[in-house]
């Protein structure tokens, strides 16, 4: 057997572990409950909203809000900030990633979806305050590589929603916390790669009380991505690489999302990127096609990305999403 077949049948075997020891929990699950913390489903950073969310085979510094596995890929420290707007609010994020070469990479993020304030009024209409609705989400993530072919990472997070009220409120202010892992593993065989990840693995959210608690969006996801561009011209400074994932509620298989996502790049060191992606599911989301742009100069990395889907919630597209990080 040579080394790159033992390299796939490993992440085969793996991938067959994660599936298996799902089981139990889909077993358990008596009925399709209502999910919690479901802000954990947006798409964090504008590389993962220009290629469609396709971003479990992706080895980059988004990796610590999609599959960790990808942090072990990175080459430098360095900070990431991170801003978007949802139907569901406004989201920033940032992370510090520090890689030592032939170790991993630790990471630290923090990111807040801020779904703004509601005013309150009494029975003859006049103010009397307003409700804060707020989603906090702290990450500690670590990567590292299984020799020179495979990566696996780990995600701790602390889940926290929080609702505050200034003034009179009909709903006094209240917070809930809860915690998730995310585990992820990534596979490189030449013009191939290979991802998979079980994410938002955790104890439910509960707000009220334990008969009102929501599971967690627990998701497993599976992508395999090619580069064409060995097909089309020898360069090395192109590649051209088209990725398909698929994803599914880990409580209730068989409700799938598909995630189709391409990425055009011309330079190594410095480099620029074209990106697209499209979306279609059995969810109840915004389907359709994303657009990007990503740009690598020296120490400076800038993405921008357009989500061309229209929102059921706005009626409107979603407005531009922007990740900069810098090294140091």
């Amino acid at each position: 057997m040579t080394r790159k077949s033992r390299v796939a049948l490993l992440l085969a075997v793996l991938c067959a572990a994660l599936a298996l020891a799902m089981l139990p929990r889909v077993a358990l699950a008596q009925e399709d409950r209502a999910e919690g913390a479901l802000f954990l489903l947006l798409p964090v950073g504008a590389q993962g909203v220009s290629l469609g969310r396709a971003m479990t085979w992706v080895a980059g510094p988004e990796g610590a809000f999609w599959n960790p596995a990808g942090l072990a890929g990175i080459d430098r420290s360095q900070a990431v900030l991170v801003r978007g707007d949802h139907p569901a609010g406004t989201a920033t994020a940032a992370t510090v990633l520090w890689a030592a070469r032939g170790a991993g990479t630790l990471g630290a993020s923090y990111y807040l979806l801020d779904a703004g304030e509601i005013e309150q009024t009494d029975e003859f209409g006049r103010f009397t305050g307003t409700i804060s609705i707020r989603n906090h989400l702290g990450i500690i993530s670590a990567a590292t590589m299984l020799g020179d072919a495979v990566a696996a990472g780990l995600n701790f997070k602390v889940i926290r929603f929080q609702l505050g009220c200034r003034g009179i409120c009909s709903d006094e202010g209240t917070t809930a916390t809860t915690y998730a892992v995310d585990a992820g593993l990534q596979a490189s065989m030449n013009n191939l790669r290979l991802g998979a990840m079980v994410a938002h693995l955790g104890p439910s959210l509960q707000v009220l009380n334990a008969a009102q608690a929501d599971p967690l969006p627990s998701r497993v996801r599976v992508s395999a991505a090619y580069d064409i561009i060995s097909v089309i011209t020898e360069l090395e400074t192109l590649s051209a690489w088209i990725a398909l994932e698929v994803e599914d509620r880990v409580r209730s298989l068989g409700t799938l999302s598909y995630h189709l996502g391409a990425e055009l790049t011309a330079g190594q060191v410095d480099r620029l990127s074209l990106r697209a992606g499209y979306v279609w599911s059995d969810l109840d989301q915004e389907d359709g096609a994303r657009v990007g742009l990503g740009l690598r100069f020296e120490g400076f990395d800038l993405s921008i990305a357009k989500a061309l889907a229209v929102s059921t919630l706005t009626g409107e597209t979603e407005p531009v999403h922007v990740t900069f990080s810098i090294g140091f």
